[in-house]
C-alpha cells in the first residue's frame, strides 16, 4: 500500500498521530514503568458516512485519503507493541448520489479496504427495504452490531448484540445500539417486521448477558443515537449521555457514537469550539468517555488507552483532519494540516464506482414539456411552477412514506438554485436545483399554530420568499397577518391539526423563518430534498408544466391597499 504523505506529513503528521511519549529523556509514565503488565490499545473511529466514499470538489476528506492516516496510525501504534481497532458509528448509506444509485456498495467496499472491525446500525441504514441491508450485511467483512433491534413478537435479535476483540491482551466487548427513533424517520415499510427496545434497558440486559456467556476485561459500546450535551436530547430520543447514566460507573468503559453528527469535544459541559486541527477533549459521563468524530470522514477519530491494574485511561485524544481546507487571509483555499496522499490502492478500487456514479448521474429519469421556472430574479418575487412542483413532490413523500398526510408544502425560494429545462430530466438537473443536501422535514400543529406560522413566513423577502403549494390565503403585507381560507384542500379552522412539509433549514429558522425543530411534532426525516426531488421524477416519468401552474387568486399578497406579486414588490 502507498503510504506516503506529501511534504512536512511525514514530520507533522507522525507527530499529531503520536501517543505517549516514551522518549529517554522523558519522565516515564506509570504505564511505561510497568513494562508489560500495562497494556496499550488504540481505538480509530468515523461516524455518518452519509455516502462519502470519495473526496469532494475541495479535495477534503475521502476513504483513500482515511486509508493513509489509519495504516500510519496502525503502523506506529504496533511498532509499540500496542494493537489499534477500527470501528463505525453507523450511517453508512445515504447523502450523495453517487453512492445512493450503488446501493452504498462502494462505502462497504471501501470499508473492507480499510479494514473496519465493526459498526453500529444507523437509522439511514433503513433507508432501503432489508434485503438491501442484508445484502450490504453479506458485503461486509465485519459485523453490524444492534444490542436493540429484534424481529418483531420474538425474542430473535436482527444483528449481532455485540462481539469480543483481544487488543494486546485485554479483552473488550463491544455493544452496539440504534436510536430508538429510528422507525419515525424512515419509511414505515422498510422496518415493519423489526421491533426497536430502549437502549438503556436493553444495556442492562446485554450487561447479563455478557457477564454469563463471556470472560472480558470491559465493554465499550457502539452507538448510533447522538451525543447531547449534558443529556439535553431535546425532541431527539435519548443518547449517548443518559445510556453513560443508565448504568453503575465502571459498567460501561467507553461509548464510541455517531448520529448526531458533532465532533464531541467539550469544555466542561458545554461543546468547546472545535475547529480542525484543535485540541479535543471526549466527554466523561459517570465514569464512561464519550467520543463522536463529527461526519463524512472529515477526521479520524484516534483514541489512545492504558489499562493498568484493572484501571482504564485514556492517554490520549485526537480527532484528525483528514484534508480539509479553510480560507487564508487571501481568500484561497489551504489545507488545515498538511496535505494527506491518497492510498493508490484504495483510490483505484473505488475509481470506477465514481466514474460509474457519475454516469448515472446523467441518466434520464424524466422528462417535462416546458420549463419549470427557477430563474433568481423570478422565483423571488412570485409563486412559480418549480416552486409547486418542489412543495408538491416534499408533501407528496412525507403522505407516501410517514403514515401521515401533508396538507401543504413551503420551500424558500433562496433553496431553488436554477430552472428546468424543457425535454429530458437527469439526477444532475436535479442536483443543480437543490444542490445544499437539506433534509425534507415535516410538523403537525394547531390551526392557531399553523396561522402564526405563515403569518410570519409570507411576508419574507429576497431568498426567504415562500413557494407554497395547497395553501390558499390572503396576505396582508402592511400587518403582516394573513386570512387562509384552505390548508390542503381542507376548509380552514383554528381548532384542527394540520401537517405541513419542509426543509430543515427553514425549519431549524434559516432565511429568518420561524423555528419549529423544537416542537415536539416535528420529524426530520433525514432524507436530502434533492433524493425526494429525485424519487418524484423517477415515479412521474412525464410531467406537465400545466399541472403546476400556480392557481389564479388561491395565494393573493395585498399592499398599501394594492394586489401584488409578493410583500417586496414597490
Amino acid at each position: 500500500m502507498n503510504k506516503l504523505i506529501k511534504g512536512l506529513v511525514a514530520t507533522a503528521v507522525l507527530a499529531a498521530l503520536a501517543g505517549c511519549n516514551s522518549d529517554d529523556d522523558q519522565v516515564k509514565t506509570a504505564c511505561e514503568l510497568a513494562g508489560d503488565a500495562c497494556k496499550t490499545f488504540t481505538v480509530i473511529h468515523t461516524n455518518d458516512n452519509h455516502g462519502r466514499f470519495w473526496q469532494n470538489s475541495k479535495g477534503e476528506y475521502g476513504m483513500a485519503a482515511r486509508m493513509t492516516v489509519i495504516e500510519q496510525i496502525k503502523d506506529e501504534v504496533e511498532s509499540r507493541g500496542g494493537q489499534a481497532i477500527v470501528l463505525s458509528g453507523g450511517d453508512i448509506n445515504t447523502g450523495v448520489p453517487e453512492s445512493d444509485m450503488q446501493q452504498a456498495i462502494p462505502d462497504f467496499v471501501g470499508m473492507n479496504l480499510l479494514e473496519y472491525d465493526a459498526m453500529a446500525v444507523g437509522n439511514h441504514e433503513f433507508d432501503n427495504s432489508l434485503d438491501v441491508l442484508d445484502m450490504q450485511q453479506t458485503l461486509a467483512r465485519f459485523p453490524m452490531l444492534a444490542a436493540n433491534i429484534y424481529h418483531k413478537n420474538s425474542d430473535e435479535r436482527y444483528f449481532e448484540p455485540y462481539r469480543v476483540f483481544e487488543l494486546d491482551g485485554v479483552k473488550v466487548a463491544i455493544v452496539g445500539f440504534t436510536t430508538v427513533d429510528t422507525p419515525k424517520i424512515v419509511n414505515p415499510e422498510n422496518v415493519e417486521p423489526l421491533s426497536f427496545t430502549d437502549p438503556q434497558v436493553e444495556l442492562k440486559k446485554v450487561l447479563a448477558e455478557i457477564e454469563q456467556n463471556e470472560t472480558v476485561d470491559m465493554v465499550f459500546a457502539l452507538t448510533h443515537m447522538g451525543h447531547y450535551a449534558n443529556g439535553n436530547h431535546g425532541t431527539e430520543a435519548p443518547g449517548d449521555v443518559l445510556l453513560a447514566r443508565s448504568v453503575e460507573a465502571g459498567q460501561l468503559q467507553a461509548i464510541i457514537g455517531g448520529h448526531s453528527q458533532n465532533p464531541v469535544c467539550m469544555e466542561g459541559s458545554e461543546y468547546a469550539d472545535f475547529k480542525p486541527g484543535d485540541e479535543c477533549k471526549p466527554d466523561m459521563q459517570n465514569g464512561t468517555y464519550i467520543m463522536q468524530a463529527h461526519e463524512w470522514g472529515k477526521y479520524v477519530g484516534r483514541a489512545d488507552f492504558e489499562y493498568l491494574d484493572g484501571e482504564l485511561t485514556l492517554a490520549s485524544y485526537q480527532l484528525i483532519p483528514i484534508n480539509l481546507k479553510t480560507k487564508d487571509d487571501a481568500g484561497e483555499l489551504v489545507y488545515v494540516t498538511e496535505e494527506i496522499e491518497q492510498d493508490q490502492d484504495v483510490y483505484a478500487m473505488l475509481k470506477p464506482y465514481q466514474e460509474r456514479g457519475q454516469e448515472l448521474l446523467d441518466v434520464v429519469i424524466s422528462y417535462t414539456d416546458g420549463v419549470f421556472e427557477g430563474e433568481r430574479n423570478i422565483v423571488r418575487g412570485q409563486q412559480t411552477n418549480l416552486g409547486q412542483l418542489l412543495t408538491t413532490a416534499y408533501s407528496e413523500f412525507v403522505t407516501n412514506n410517514f403514515n401521515v398526510t401533508a396538507d401543504f408544502g413551503v420551500m424558500n425560494s433562496g433553496g431553488i438554485r436554477a430552472s428546468i429545462a424543457q425535454g429530458d430530466i437527469s439526477y444532475r438537473d436535479v442536483l443543480t436545483v437543490q444542490p445544499f443536501g437539506n433534509f425534507v422535514s415535516y410538523v403537525t400543529m394547531t390551526g392557531a399554530e399553523v396561522q402564526d406560522y405563515l403569518a410570519a413566513v409570507a411576508v419574507k423577502t429576497g431568498g426567504g420568499y415562500p413557494q407554497f403549494n395547497k395553501v390558499a390565503m390572503d396576505v396582508n403585507c402592511d400587518a403582516g397577518t394573513v386570512d387562509i381560507a384552505q390548508l390542503g384542500g381542507r376548509a380552514f379552522d383554528l381548532e384542527q391539526n394540520y401537517t405541513f412539509a419542509l426543509i430543515h433549514f427553514s425549519a431549524a429558522g434559516g432565511d429568518d423563518y420561524p423555528i419549529v425543530n423544537q416542537h415536539p411534532n416535528y420529524i426530520d426525516t433525514q432524507l436530502t430534498d434533492a433524493a425526494v426531488f429525485r424519487d418524484y421524477f423517477v415515479k412521474n416519468p412525464s410531467l406537465s408544466i400545466a399541472d403546476y401552474a400556480p392557481v389564479d387568486g388561491e395565494l393573493t399578497f395585498t399592499k398599501a391597499g394594492k394586489v401584488v406579486a409578493s410583500c417586496a414588490a414597490e
